[in-house]
């Protein structure tokens, strides 16, 4: 099985913290949506006949099309791969784009997952993100999406400057109030280049601070447990058979198509990814040619790929895995790098598969990267 994921590279406004590639212009919007089409038809080959279990929208912000647009872009997938009967096919939107007209139109299109982009229920961490919604939007339209879908997730943001453990907390309740199956979370992160760095800088804004994070990690997690959820990878939150499948195919080591400007792909062996640019993606799709670079990931790169992945979710890293794909010597370190953090209590064996404990679960990221493998010895 494989998934085919649609990168929408427009946005209304540019939030503050955001480094994905996107654009606030839709000049170019009608011709990049005809290359978007024109891109599934030319590497349409290129999942050798796998089967289409999911198609994500990610973006920018994907509900800034219109519901034609959309449904146009998923005839297209239907008509040149093979897709499965009921695929997961998921929409990632903004609180502001979800009127109650819009609700209905993609509950009555073949989208069947919401992904809504709430990150907060309160107006100030709103304006610090630069978010082009308002908390009453977000309340509005989980209320009404609600009662249309039965899968949605809702993102939200930790580690917000000024925002107390107590507000976190209200945040986290609001959106278990409306019965939503999924929560994906992530801890606020100033990227290189980007409107938060220039403002942290400039001391407008005041820096992240990496314990009140840590904080309220654990009060996510401790939550969302005693409501049900299940902690199935770092950011993300499900009730039981409401795990995101096109993330967890990421995660899984599946294969996986990239449509769109800076989309990336996966075939297991080999990672692409698309120019980062509307007007060089456009200009080469016109001409037929594919805008992409690709790299063949060696066995230490999907060694280092399977610890980094793997340690973010319940599944952990096998030792018997780690052994038949890479080799005994793969094995011995892992268990040498290893033994240190299981000795401090952040990494724990069970049934011969490495994972995070509860205290390490947080650092699971810069745990994985003191595992890789530099060189074979």
């Amino acid at each position: 099985m494989s998934g085919i994921y649609i990168h929408i590279p427009f946005c209304k406004q540019a939030c503050y913290y955001c480094n994905f590639y996107f654009s606030t212009s839709l000049k170019k919007k009608t011709e990049l949506l005809d290359c978007l089409v024109k891109e599934i038809e030319l590497r349409k080959s290129e999942l050798n006949n796998d089967i289409v279990e999911t198609i994500y929208f990610g973006g920018g912000t994907p509900s800034i099309l219109s519901t034609e647009e959309i449904n146009r872009l998923i005839e297209a997938v239907y008509s040149n791969f093979d897709v499965v009967e009921h695929p997961e096919i998921t929409l990632e939107a903004n609180p502001d784009d979800l009127s109650e007209e819009k609700i209905k139109e993609l509950a009555a299109s073949k989208i069947n997952r919401l992904s809504i982009g709430v990150q907060s229920f309160f107006e100030r961490d709103l304006k610090l993100m630069n978010r082009a919604h308002n908390a009453a939007e977000s309340k509005k339209c989980l209320q009404i999406a609600t009662q249309y879908f039965t899968n949605i997730s809702v993102d939200l943001i930790y580690g917000i400057p000024d925002c107390s453990n107590e507000q976190w907390q209200k945040n986290i309740q609001t959106a278990l109030s409306y019965g939503v199956p999924h929560i994906s979370s992530y801890a606020l992160t100033v990227e290189p280049n980007t409107a938060l760095e220039r403002f942290i800088d400039k001391g407008v804004i005041k820096n992240v601070d990496d314990d009140k994070a840590e904080e309220q990690f654990l009060i996510l997690t401790d939550e969302l447990n005693a409501a049900g959820f299940i902690h199935y990878e770092l950011s993300n939150f499900g009730k039981e058979n409401f795990f995101s499948k096109n993330n967890s195919a990421y995660w899984l080591g599946k294969s996986y198509l990239g449509i769109g400007p800076a989309a990336h792909s996966f075939d297991g062996v080999q990672r692409s990814w698309n120019v980062q640019n509307n007007t060089k993606y456009i200009k080469d799709i016109v001409e037929n040619k594919l805008p992409i670079q690709r790299e063949t990931l060696s066995v230490i790169d999907r060694y280092n790929e399977y610890v980094m992945t793997g340690l973010r979710t319940i599944w952990g890293v096998s030792f018997p895995r780690i052994e038949s794909d890479f080799g005994n010597n793969y094995a011995k370190y892992l268990k040498m790098q290893a033994q240190k953090y299981i000795d401090q209590e952040l990494l724990c064996v069970e049934n011969d598969t490495l994972k995070t404990t509860r205290k390490g679960k947080f650092l699971s990221d810069g745990l994985a990267s003191d595992l890789f493998m530099l060189n074979l010895k």
